[in-house]
């Protein structure tokens, strides 16, 4: 009976401790509750300056006593910062009625809810500041400065014997000044006091990085190009174009497209051509008289279409080929020997005024002729092509009108004919009565000529 009675004396005192500690709990949530009828709740901020447990007007001296010593630190990506302070750009405290409102939004029976939800314990918005003056602040930053600027880079590429490699690309630090405008003034209505310029986006990046898919397709198609190798073929002799010429003439544009350098490709091509384009060149000829001579000038010779063999020669890089070929050629001769006349042509000796026409290395006739007048009309020095030839011509100039049964046109209106009004050739008839510039010759002479000669076949005149 004892023990029982012992019992139930200490249920009755745990209870009566529950009912006390419930009831305390209820004072202080009621004390509490009536103090947050005038005070902001624990952990409240206007701008990040701490009110907790004060009334509106306590809060609004404190902020407008922190005011003052506002300072936005901007931090740059190069280490440095840099500080807007809130005197120079004329900040100050709005007082409208902004700060009651915050406060009837915390209801003083709710301030256990503070602990859980955050969303009323913070405000912002709450200051004004002098737009130009914070404008003038922002173009006066360091960061801004010209002479301070790094512009960025995309990445770029590097020609190696094994290939293009990247080169990674510059961050740079420009930066987008309305974009750090912009959040400045955000930092600055929030009472933020740090600004990160990178992680805000502030700066200008490059557009496109070492890892972009459109770098890496670049550095494909620029492999591509230099994986080409052009052999040019000159009868016996080659000239090889690769990838350590073609890389020269690649290049990057912004728009990340690769092109090929028209310029530096055609200066290439004209002195890689240089030595095969012949044309009006000085060459050494064996004369029949057995003499080597010099003869320079003429259109006789090889000449490469360097636009059109530029044209194929892209295709050909483009598509990463390797291939043999001839170039492409304006015009051509019939040798790649040293003077590329080769072993059919008509040799004129106009000192001699005689004339040997040899085809396939054997002479089929020679002859006396009658040349231009070297006071007048001389007949110019020079290995020319012939460029048609003609039966029944009549031939028309300044004074004349000749009737010819062949014509050779060589060097413009100079050509091979026969003149039946002549009756002797050779010797110095030139000199008194020469032509007006043709090679005039015997009808047979002629004839032979014209029934052996072919177009394209070289005519070598010298004195």
């Amino acid at each position: 009976m004892g023990i029982m009675k012992k019992r139930k004396s200490k249920c009755n005192k745990i209870t009566i401790c529950i009912i006390t500690a419930i009831c305390t709990l209820f004072a202080i949530y009621f004390a509490l509750s009536a103090y947050f009828i005038n005070h902001f709740y624990f952990g409240s901020q206007i701008n990040h300056v701490n009110v907790s447990g004060k009334t509106v007007d306590e809060a609004k001296e404190k902020v407008a006593f922190e005011l003052p010593k506002y300072v936005l630190n901007l931090k740059e990506s190069d280490g440095k910062s840099e500080q807007i302070k809130g005197i120079d750009i004329g900040l100050k405290h709005n007082s409208g009625e902004q700060y009651k409102d915050f406060k009837d939004r915390q209801k003083p029976l709710k301030w256990v809810s503070a602990f859980f939800y955050t969303d009323n314990l913070k405000m912002t918005e709450v200051v004004t500041y002098d737009e130009k003056l914070l404008k003038e602040k922002v173009e006066n930053l360091s960061c801004v400065n010209s002479s301070n600027i790094i512009e960025p880079k995309n990445p770029s590429f590097k020609y190696e014997d094994k290939g293009y490699i990247i080169i990674d690309e510059v961050k740079g630090n420009k930066v987008n000044k309305d974009i750090l405008y912009n959040n400045v003034t955000k930092a600055i209505l929030k009472g933020e006091t740090t600004l990160d310029l990178e992680s805000t986006n502030c700066y200008v990046n490059p557009k496109y990085t070492s890892k972009s898919p459109k770098t890496i397709e670049v550095k494909n198609i620029l492999n591509k190009y230099v994986s080409s190798k052009i052999t040019y073929t000159f009868g016996n002799l080659k000239e090889t174009i690769d990838g350590h010429v073609i890389n020269k003439w690649l290049k990057v544009n912004e728009n990340f497209e690769v092109i090929v350098d028209k310029q530096k490709e055609k200066a290439y091509m004209q002195s890689l051509f240089k030595t095969y384009n012949t044309v009006g060149k000085t060459k050494n000829f064996h004369a029949t008289s057995g003499k080597t001579i010099s003869i320079g000038g003429g259109d006789y010779g090889w000449s490469v279409d360097i636009d059109s063999e530029m044209q194929d020669l892209d295709e050909v890089v483009k598509e990463g080929k390797i291939v043999v070929r001839e170039p492409a050629y304006a015009q051509t001769a019939f040798s790649h020997d040293s003077n590329d006349i080769g072993n059919t042509y008509v040799e004129i000796d106009m000192t001699k005024q005689h004339l040997w026409f040899y085809k396939n290395g054997s002479l089929i006739v020679q002859g006396d002729v009658v040349t231009g007048n070297a006071r007048n009309h001389s007949t110019p020095e020079g290995i020319y092509r012939l460029k048609y030839k003609q039966r029944n011509a009549v031939l028309t100039g300044q004074g004349y009108r000749s009737p010819v049964d062949f014509w050779m046109p060589f060097n413009g209106g100079i050509g091979i004919h026969d003149a039946s009004w002549r009756s002797k050739f050779g010797g110095n008839i030139y000199r008194t009565n020469g032509s007006h510039g043709c090679i005039n010759s015997p009808h047979y002479l002629a004839k032979t000529i014209f029934d052996n000669i072919q177009v394209g076949n070289p005519v070598v005149c010298y004195y």
